[in-house]
């Protein structure tokens, strides 16, 4: 049975489903217990599982992600939030030497089951550190799987399976995602990491876009289909794994590929989405150039005039696929 449900409620019902289900999970972060955390997601769960279960860290990304893959290599299921992806990067040692190395370095005979949240991307005004889009540097690193969902059932369903896998998965939760609703089963239900999803089927373009752009790509195809330019737009959900298959199959039917992303366009998920097109059969079914659309090669402004004008908007991408479309690029 389905409800309606934010993207945080969605993340917070899985989050006491897992729970409910096996002791050995547990969540960690600033501010998580009674102040429910910095965006209100985990809620009421520390009257509902105790302190010993919702912990509230130091303000120590490094010490805490050091407890978290501690906690993961002693038998635990740890899901570490941070407040915003951005603290992140003081916990790289943790995440890049330790959590995704220890498997390979150990031949196999450990596995690191943790998961951390990272909300990310910009539109809340937070300015340069608070509102950067990692997650193509952290799909970079072997023995980590990163994850995007843009759906409340996509929230709830991958943080379910992520909680499941024995490798260190990365969630990236964008901010302005939080509140939108949508459906959401009541039961526990896993969805695939690895598995991208065809949010609408096209002819004439495909767009593989992630987290927010997805639905400003939607929007967009609304826009083009009045011009009678069909859109296909694939919602890649998992950037590593990478599904390969969904993407080739979507190029070789429309011959034409635009990749929107928030991130910085600069080595982004887009670049690498672009080179596996190019090293596939679906290069010879190409009929223009792949387009990239990302973040400009700038720190998130502050000001919200620049803040929109740094990342990809609906605007931008109804312009860039008309003229993809057309044969304008």
């Amino acid at each position: 049975m389905s409800r309606e449900l934010s993207f945080a409620q969605a993340i917070q019902e899985a989050l006491a489903t897992a729970m409910e289900a096996d002791e050995r999970v547990f969540i960690m972060g600033e501010d998580i217990g009674v102040y429910g955390g910095a965006f209100q997601v985990t809620g009421d769960l520390v009257h509902r599982f105790g302190e010993d279960r919702v912990m509230d860290t130091p303000i120590s990304e490094l010490g805490a992600a050091g407890v978290a893959v501690g906690a993961a290599l002693a038998g635990s299921r740890p899901i570490l939030e941070f407040q915003f992806s951005d603290f992140a990067t003081l916990a790289m040692e943790q995440i890049v030497n330790q959590a995704a190395k220890l498997r390979f370095m150990l031949g196999g005979k450990v596995s690191v089951p943790l998961v951390m949240r990272l909300p990310c991307g910009s539109g809340t005004g937070a300015a340069a550190q608070h509102s950067q889009s990692l997650e193509a540097w952290l799909a970079h690193v072997p023995g980590l799987k990163v994850v995007q969902p843009s759906t409340p059932h996509d929230a709830k369903g991958l943080l379910l399976a992520a909680i499941d896998d024995p490798d260190p998965v990365m969630i990236f939760e964008h901010k302005l995602l939080y509140k939108i609703k949508g459906d959401v089963p009541e039961e526990a239900y896993r969805v695939p990491i690895g598995k991208a999803a065809i949010r609408r089927e096209g002819r004439d373009v495909t767009i593989v876009a992630t987290a927010i752009m997805v639905h400003r790509a939607l929007e967009a195809a609304e826009v083009l289909a009045g011009e009678g330019i069909e859109v296909e737009v694939i919602d890649l959900r998992s950037l590593r794994p990478l599904d390969k298959e969904t993407i080739i199959a979507s190029v070789m039917k429309t011959s034409r590929l635009a990749c929107v992303y928030e991130g910085v366009k600069t080595l982004g998920i887009g670049a690498e989405i672009s080179a596996m097109i190019a090293e596939s059969e679906a290069f010879d079914f190409l009929d223009a150039p792949i387009l990239r659309l990302g973040g400009a090669e700038v720190p998130i402004p502050y000001n919200p005039v620049l803040e929109k004008a740094a990342v990809p908007q609906m605007e931008n991408i109804v312009e860039q696929v008309r003229n993809l479309a057309r044969g304008k690029i």
